[in-house]
């Protein structure tokens, strides 16, 4: 015991960039307790996960939300610790639970049920929005919600069930249940709930910039080239391919620009070639020269998030 506590503190990190995370899980949780409490709890919108179970033992019994997701989680957090791995997870995830709870229950204590507007799709869509931005942040700090989520992917890890399944069906069933308490009109509402927070989470992990590749089929390559170095100020890279059909060498033009860049390379293309073959797509992160340098880049992923915070 003594030798694992002393390798649990042996690998804590306490860096300039491991404290800015920590305040970024707090800064994440104190808005998700926000959402809760003048959105979704005057509402009775029921999130899913454990925080949802929360909200429906608090509509019951008057339990306090905070306190039952932190008791609620605990199972879950052991479970983490044995299967996700070390004390940086565990840290982390602890923090995220912990801020949370206390958050939630100690501003409830102080302010009570206040509800900034009784309207239900108001309260969806600002209590969603909120939400999601602060699950968002706490993953740009590499935390984690707990609950379901440490659920979701050791599930993922050990059975190979794939993370949005494991959400789907924990959701579904809090909310399920909540439709039994509430009404189905408040579940539904729920479901729109949970979808918002979602798509806020991603939003606010992908930030202000939305970034397109583009690849350009053309007999003018130094010309488009030069132009978008020039006028664009965007480095490019010549792919050396053959024609599927011709079986002609053709060189083809990787560029990645800014969403707002895009009708500016279409006119570069058409003005030099108005023949080129030109695909424009969706990227999620451009990272190195002109874009966010990668030593200063999130680690975290951005595929789909976690919708329901806490959970």
């Amino acid at each position: 015991m003594r030798q694992k506590i002393k390798q649990f503190f042996s690998e804590l990190d306490f860096s300039w960039r491991s404290l800015k995370d920590y305040g970024l899980i707090m800064l994440g949780s104190l808005i998700q307790a926000l959402a809760m409490i003048f959105f979704l709890v005057p509402a009775q919108l029921v999130n899913g996960g454990i925080s949802g179970a929360g909200q429906l033992l608090h509509y019951a019994f008057g339990w306090p939300i905070g306190l039952i997701v932190f008791l609620g989680n605990l199972p879950l957090f052991i479970l983490g610790w044995r299967y996700l791995g070390g004390p940086k997870f565990a840290l982390r995830t602890i923090l995220a639970i912990v801020s949370f709870s206390v958050f939630t229950d100690t501003i409830m204590y102080f302010v009570g049920d206040v509800a900034i507007t009784r309207d239900p799709v108001l309260n969806t869509l600002y209590g969603g929005i909120v939400l999601g931005i602060g699950l968002g942040i706490v993953y740009l700090g590499r935390g984690t919600s707990g609950g379901t989520d440490i659920l979701g992917r050791i599930l993922n890890r050990q059975l190979g069930i794939s993370i949005s399944m494991a959400y789907m069906i924990t959701d579904s069933l809090v909310v399920l249940i909540a439709g039994f308490f509430f009404g189905w009109d408040k579940a539904l509402y729920g479901l729109m709930m949970i979808y918002l927070s979602g798509a806020a989470a991603d939003r606010t992990l992908e930030g202000s910039n939305v970034i397109r590749e583009a690849m350009i089929v053309t007999d003018e390559v130094e010309a488009i080239v030069k132009a978008i170095s020039d006028e664009l100020d965007r480095g490019t890279t010549v792919l050396e391919a053959k024609g599927g059909y011709t079986g002609k060498h053709r060189p083809v033009i990787y560029c990645a620009v800014t969403a707002s860049e895009v009708v500016r390379l279409k006119t570069i293309v058409k003005d030099l070639d108005p023949d080129a073959f030109m695909v424009v797509g969706h990227a999620n992160e451009a990272l190195g020269e002109g874009f966010v340098p990668l030593k200063e880049a999130s680690p975290v992923s951005h595929a789909k998030t976690r919708s329901n915070g806490t959970s």
